[in-house]
């Protein structure tokens, strides 16, 4: 990244004509992060400027090796203009998606295009510094396998689920050991600027930015995973609230039971509507005598996780396919509520439980039905997330891009 315009910017004391060139840089490489590529005539007109500027702007990013000439294109007649845009291997952006059980790990160029990626890669999460050193670890050796040097990596998105302040980089739910920022502690130990992120928020992201979201506005992303989180898009935007906690959707208070979630509280929605609570189902219904595929090659029921019950239910066993439907009942009811509420015009359904289709999504779906309002509801679509369990490692990426580039 040496000489590069992300330095430029860094620099102190520059004159006024220095500055206004960084900026107008600045503002060609944004424009191609969202737009895509362009002539330099579309670029005179996006910014008011004239021809030689426009070229004079764009030579000193070739220089830099951001920007790339991609050669002629076609025109309606006279000299065909040439087309520019940025140079995909001129940085890299590293996003790590951690799960209750695993991490996935992925890297995408500067015009987005995942370059590679590990999935289901096993770790084990909890509040523990071993834990964190185990997570350095699989960041380092993912690193380490690359064919590109690390300098050219710019910066990290890491996702975790629970309480995130991607502001100020402080995790409140896993590795708040001391004062400093999460996210400057894993820089230290890696190397490489980090931006943290709420799972579900990320997912919501990759989804919209990569998925099949098409032109929606308003859209609500649910992470039905071993707990439930939701990311949310207003406006073309993500919507983080006044402290960037929102989307908390599992610990909505709304059973009257004494069942303690994982937040500390009694009665949220995770405790009977969730991926640990459909485990804590099955096992309690295994016990009572049901029959089902997953004991099969099971002996105790301590073995039963809850991809074998997604397993199951893919494979038409009736039991995990009754409690989905519960599960999924129960999620449609309180989802009622946030629709009254957001009139969203897109609800997409992710995390591990989502891999289960139809067996989630039309229980939902009736429930939203029964419980909210018809004239609300009735321009709402639903899908299953197009991405899948990529969409988390790919919002990662694209979250690290953006404000690395400082895009919004």
């Amino acid at each position: 990244m040496e000489n590069s315009l992300l330095e430029e910017l860094g620099k102190e004391n520059m004159t006024g004509v220095a500055y206004k060139n960084v900026n107008q840089k600045r503002s060609i490489v944004s424009y191609f992060a969202n737009v895509g590529n362009a002539t330099i005539a579309e670029l005179c007109k996006e910014f008011t400027l004239s021809a030689p500027k426009v070229t004079s702007l764009l030579n000193d990013l070739i220089s830099d090796g951001l920007v790339r000439d991609y050669g002629k294109v076609g025109s309606t007649g006279g000299r065909k203009p040439n087309l520019y845009g940025l140079a995909p291997d001129a940085g890299f952006f590293l996003g790590i998606d951690v799960k209750n059980n695993s991490v996935n790990i992925g890297l995408t160029d500067l015009q987005k295009n995942l370059v590679k990626i590990e999935e289901h890669v096993p770790y084990l999460l909890n509040n523990s510094e071993e834990s964190l050193a185990e997570l350095c670890n699989i960041i380092k050796g993912f690193i380490a396998g690359l064919s590109i040097p690390k300098s050219k990596i710019w910066s990290m998105g890491i996702n975790l689920s629970g309480r995130i302040n991607y502001a100020t980089g402080h995790s409140y739910s896993f590795f708040h050991f001391q004062e400093e920022p999460l996210s400057r502690i894993l820089e230290e130990e890696i190397g490489i600027k980090v931006y943290l992120e709420n799972d579900s928020r990320a997912m919501a992201f990759g989804e919209y930015s990569n998925g099949s979201v098409d032109n929606y506005k308003h859209v609500l992303f649910l992470n039905l995973d071993h707990g439930l989180g939701s990311g949310i898009i207003m406006n073309g935007q993500l919507y983080y609230g006044k402290s960037g906690y929102s989307g908390e959707f599992g610990h909505m208070p709304v059973f009257d039971n004494e069942i303690l979630c994982h937040c500390g509280k009694k009665g949220c929605l995770e405790t009977e509507a969730s991926g640990w609570a459909l485990v804590r189902m099955f096992k309690e219904k295994v016990a009572e005598g049901s029959s089902t595929l997953v004991m099969r090659n099971k002996h105790n029921l301590d073995d039963v996780s809850l991809e074998s019950i997604i397993d199951a239910a893919n494979n038409d066993d009736v039991l995990a396919i009754e409690l989905i439907a519960q599960i999924g009942e129960k999620i449609g009811k309180t989802l009622a509520g946030l629709i009254n509420i957001f009139n969203p015009e897109l609800v997409v359904l992710g995390g591990s439980m989502a891999a289960t289709g139809e067996y989630i999504r039309l229980p939902i779906k009736s429930a939203v039905n029964r419980y909210s309002l018809s004239l609300v509801n009735n321009d709402t679509t639903f899908q299953i997330s197009s991405l899948g369990n990529r969409s988390g490692v790919i919002g990662a990426c694209l979250l690290a891009r953006n404000r690395q580039l400082d895009l919004g």
